[in-house]
């Protein structure tokens, strides 16, 4: 049997094939009303938001002193952030930081786990923009509180040079640092959690797509995309930890970051 190279654009019995880059384009959802930037990747970060703040609201309701299934959840995934994430990578000041963490870590994982929620089937942050944009405001989260701390020079210089460094050694490490610790975090910030969610989504669909084409293509090829379903969804329960997982180090290299703007010298 020869194996024929297929575009992205071609299918196999109603399916795309192969999943690529191409499966990642926006899809307007209302193609032809002039409104096509309505993608549905802007509609999931919208409604991501929705639910990150409504999810919120009702653990926040009608709160108990013995809690009940609702308020348990709300409380112990609080509770995670402020005492695993906020409090240890930030020390003293960090109740003031506790909201903005709160909300990234679950508007991230929500829209990580679109990806694996039937209805939407591709998480948000397969879009690199996305992450650019929250790694984004964490940047100007931490250098903004570092500024109002300790001056822009001064900070600048905490920033870029560690103390007790030779001088003759100044010109070769400055650049250095700078382009590490103002430069390199918020762009490995964001490629971190875009290159997780990218990858995981494209192997689901190689498994579930290829899988379901080989199901329709005679008796052994079918034995072999039913074994590839199964996987399929052993890889979904995979990528909704991995995108706990992410969400969880997103909020953690945040703080870690607001705290090393505050530190004082030693």
């Amino acid at each position: 049997m020869t194996l024929v190279p297929l575009e992205p654009e071609q299918l196999i019995h109603g399916l795309p094939w192969p999943p690529s880059v191409a499966s990642f384009e926006s899809r307007p959802l209302l193609p032809g009303a002039g409104v096509d930037w309505l993608t549905n990747d802007i509609v999931q970060a919208i409604l991501g938001a929705a639910i990150a703040i409504a999810f919120w609201l009702i653990v926040s309701h009608h709160q108990k002193v013995v809690p009940g299934k609702r308020q348990f959840v709300g409380e112990f995934l609080y509770n995670l952030i402020r005492n695993t994430i906020a409090r240890e990578m930030i020390g003293a000041d960090y109740r003031k930081f506790l909201p903005y963490l709160v909300a990234l870590f679950t508007f991230i994982l929500v829209n990580n786990w679109f990806g694996e929620t039937f209805v939407f089937m591709f998480p948000t942050f397969s879009k690199v923009g996305y992450a650019y944009g929250l790694a984004l405001l964490s940047w100007l989260l931490y250098n903004g509180i570092g500024i109002a701390k300790y001056g822009p020079l001064k900070y600048l210089k905490k920033t870029c040079l560690p103390e007790g460094v030779p001088v003759a050694f100044w010109i070769i490490l400055i650049p250095l640092e700078f382009i590490s610790n103002i430069i390199v975090r918020p762009i490995t910030l964001a490629l971190r959690l875009f290159g997780n969610m990218f990858a995981g989504h494209l192997i689901m669909m190689v498994f579930v797509v290829g899988g379901t084409i080989l199901l329709q293509s005679g008796v052994l090829l079918a034995l072999a995309g039913g074994v590839s379903v199964v996987l399929s969804f052993l890889l979904m329960g995979l990528e909704l930890f991995i995108g706990a997982l992410q969400a969880y180090i997103f909020t953690v290299l945040t703080a870690q970051y607001v705290g090393s703007a505050l530190a004082e010298e030693h």
